[in-house]
């Protein structure tokens, strides 16, 4: 009987060993997969990021190179070095155009379209999720429903009417018709619209109006909203160039990225300048995006942008 039971214990030990050398072999077996996924995710996100500096990276160092250089070493890895960078391409863009004046069009444009931007479509947006008004949803929906149509459906209309208003190559023709967008207004929206009632509620007690408890509560604790909309609005007008190309035709309003297109046809083309001159017009945008970089990721969850 003594016998019977020890080998049912050897059993059962010898069971219990082959478990847990099971285990430990599954537990191995599934850290080897995860350190095998993280560095192909690695390599795959190493890949993508270079696709993506590279053009960026061939723009600034064409532009610190003499202009026989920049085509010549295109298609090497010479595009990526310089050995004597110089400034000269630089000094070349400020003699051959008024860039100064076209730098300050496009900040003065944009940073207009951006702050009146940032009051409207908040303040709209506060309006359809916070107050209760009528006609509120009938109004949203079509505000919402604007978003599908492009921007080249009313480009023409809006030109003519522009010309017949007398605002044509003027700042405010730039200004005005961006100033309101139904995408901002829905980002704003998607994030007023989850915050607590019991802020407003406390406001109320304290006699707030809806003006002051918008720009004293709602506005503080919505940062990350104001940051996100404010990148995208930057980014999507200091790039734009349909509209001032139909809209700005003298130099005293024309913005960068009408100027960018006429010089590069100025007589000769000198490619190190063309380089030059993109990297003045994309610096800004980097600079703003990595400032705010922190709020707009913020914002970007918050609001719950996808893509």
């Amino acid at each position: 009987m003594k016998q019977i039971t020890n080998i049912s214990q050897e059993a059962s030990t010898g069971r219990s060993r082959v478990s847990a050398m099971t285990h430990d072999e599954l537990i191995t077996r599934r850290q080897n997969q995860q350190r095998v996924s993280m560095i192909l995710s690695y390599v795959v996100l190493t890949i993508l990021a270079l696709l993506f500096i590279a053009p960026i990276l061939f723009m600034i160092m064409g532009s610190f190179k003499p202009d026989n250089l920049v085509l010549v070493e295109a298609g090497s890895f010479k595009a990526f070095v310089t050995d004597k960078p110089s400034l000269q391409n630089y000094q070349d863009v400020f003699k051959r155009v008024n860039f100064t004046r076209f730098f300050w069009n496009s900040i003065f444009i944009t940073a207009a379209i951006v702050l009146l931007g940032l009051l409207v479509n908040s303040m709209a947006a506060y309006a359809f999720s916070r107050l209760q008004w009528r006609g509120r949803d009938i109004i949203f929906p079509v505000i919402i429903a604007l978003m599908i149509i492009p921007f080249e459906a009313i480009a023409v209309p809006l030109f003519f009417q522009m010309t017949w208003l007398g605002l044509r190559n003027t700042y405010i023709a730039q200004i005005i018709p961006f100033i309101a967008n139904a995408f901002s207004i829905y980002l704003f929206y998607t994030f007023f619209i989850v915050l607590p009632k019991e802020l407003e509620e406390a406001a109320r007690v304290d006699g707030a109006g809806p003006i002051r408890t918008f720009f004293e509560i709602i506005v503080p604790v919505s940062k990350p909203v104001f940051a996100s909309v404010a990148i995208l609005t930057f980014l999507t007008q200091w790039g734009s160039f349909l509209w001032p190309t139909m809209i700005a035709v003298g130099e005293r309003v024309r913005p960068l990225p009408v100027a960018i297109a006429q010089f590069q046809t100025l007589p000769p083309v000198q490619w190190g300048d063309i380089m030059a001159f993109g990297v003045m017009m994309v610096a800004p945008m980097l600079v703003i995006f990595l400032i705010f970089q922190k709020w707009f990721v913020q914002g970007v969850a918050s609001s719950g942008i996808k893509g």
